[in-house]
């Protein structure tokens, strides 16, 4: 047993799932020393999924969402610190300075500083009514102006814009979307398999307007009233929500002297360049060694399995972190999981096909699977619960499948 005058600080910055499951990890780890968890939200961490689904639904209010109950952080000896900002990091003398004018001491530091909503640069983005998500807050907020009916206009058909527009339909609101893509989550899904995310948002009601962008919002009185878009259209707007994708908040790493790039470079231990500092969940640039690339992901999967395993080496007991991505959604009755990985920009996950198992429709289950040449990359299981394992054993074995056996529900995925 260390002595507690032997015993490091572990210090995490940003109080956030990636941060919770980090200090829970140390305290699994038998990490003895003083363990600090700085949030710069009033909140205790808490997970973002439900401010997208059950928040907004109005299906559950923000307890749902806490990772840990409020009792959790004192019986584990975890010292929170909310409402706090960290303003900057001395690296050499291990100190960090706090936005209430305090010096906080560090052995061990963490970076879990998440990522923010990247604003849409359009003439008055800044009119009241404009709404982004990604705090409980903002969600509460939203649920409260849904249940009021009207108009909402959502910019950017990615997760959060899709999620945002089924829950705002399941409250009666009439919805307009505008997206600059051929589809839905082009970039992630394809054309293929957007499209049909595209007819399910239609047959709800949605009003989905693909290869259009925002030219600039309209206002009156300081309040958004319509969003002009890129075909000269003035949609009416009583709310507008925009999901037009996140950015990485490196800003105190980079002003540290950490190296970063699309995030904080991390080693596949979590590691940053300097070996007392280690980064986890979207902020963080992570060598991969499953896929033998670096990814930054920025789903709740990679928030929840980087903060244990940055716990986990900050303690000393550190394994390479070599998950698959993960990610789902729930939009109407339609609920998706997705495993692996495929990049337009990287030849080596380059999805060359697309392979459709069942029939694409809301209720009923199907699978999609991404491939290059006859090797899965990735693959996605709707409505069909039991398929999870099997799609991610396909992609680890990176084995060649004959396509039409992986087309066809009768055979089972290890027998393609």
């Amino acid at each position: 047993m260390t002595s507690a005058s032997d015993a490091p600080t572990y210090v995490i910055v940003g109080a956030s799932l990636t941060g919770a499951r980090a200090a829970e990890a140390l305290r699994d780890a038998g990490a003895d020393g003083r363990v600090v968890l700085i949030g710069d939200e009033p909140d205790r961490p808490y997970e973002r999924p439900p401010l997208s689904k059950e928040i907004l639904l109005g299906k559950a209010g923000r307890e749902k969402a806490y990772v840990h109950p409020e009792e959790w952080y004192a019986e584990h000896d975890v010292e929170l610190r909310l409402g706090t900002e960290v303003t900057a990091i001395d690296r050499e003398g291990k100190v960090l300075a706090l936005s209430d004018g305090d010096q906080l001491p560090y052995d061990r530091l963490l970076l879990a500083t998440g990522s923010s909503p990247r604003p849409i640069d359009v003439p008055q983005a800044d009119l009241d009514g404009i709404h982004y998500l990604r705090r409980v807050g903002q969600s509460e907020h939203l649920r409260d102006a849904f249940t009021g009916g009207g108009r909402l206009v959502v910019v950017g058909a990615g997760w959060i814009g899709l999620e945002v527009t089924a829950a705002a339909r399941s409250h009666g609101v009439d919805v307009t979307v505008v997206e600059p893509q051929p589809t839905p989550l082009h970039s992630v899904l394809g054309e293929e398999v957007g499209g049909i995310f595209a007819q399910l948002h239609r047959d709800h009601g949605v009003d989905l307007r693909t290869g259009t962008g925002v030219e600039r919002f309209e206002g009156s009185g300081g309040r958004v009233t319509g969003v002009r878009t890129s075909t000269g259209d003035v949609v009416a707007a009583d709310l507008v929500v925009v999901g037009v994708g996140i950015t990485p908040n490196v800003g105190l790493a980079q002003a540290a002297g950490l190296d970063v790039d699309n995030g904080v470079l991390v080693d596949e231990l979590l590691q940053t360049s300097d070996p007392s500092v280690w980064a986890a969940g979207d902020v963080a640039n992570a060598l991969n060694p499953l896929l033998g690339t670096r990814l930054r992901v920025e789903h709740w999967a990679n928030a929840d399995g980087q903060g244990k395993a940055a716990g986990r080496s900050m303690a000393g007991q550190g394994e390479p972190y070599a998950k698959l991505p993960y990610f789902f959604t729930d939009q109407y009755s339609l609920g998706m999981e997705y495993h692996g990985y495929v990049s337009a920009r990287d030849d080596a996950f380059r999805a060359d096909r697309v392979v459709l198992r069942g029939k694409p429709s809301e209720g009923d289950p199907w699978d999609a699977f991404w491939l290059m040449g006859d090797r899965v990359l990735a693959g996605m299981n709707v409505n069909d619960w039991d398929a999870g394992d099997g799609i991610k054993a396909l992609v680890r074995s990176r084995r060649e499948v004959d396509a039409e056996r992986l087309a066809d529900p009768g055979v089972p995925l290890d027998e393609v």
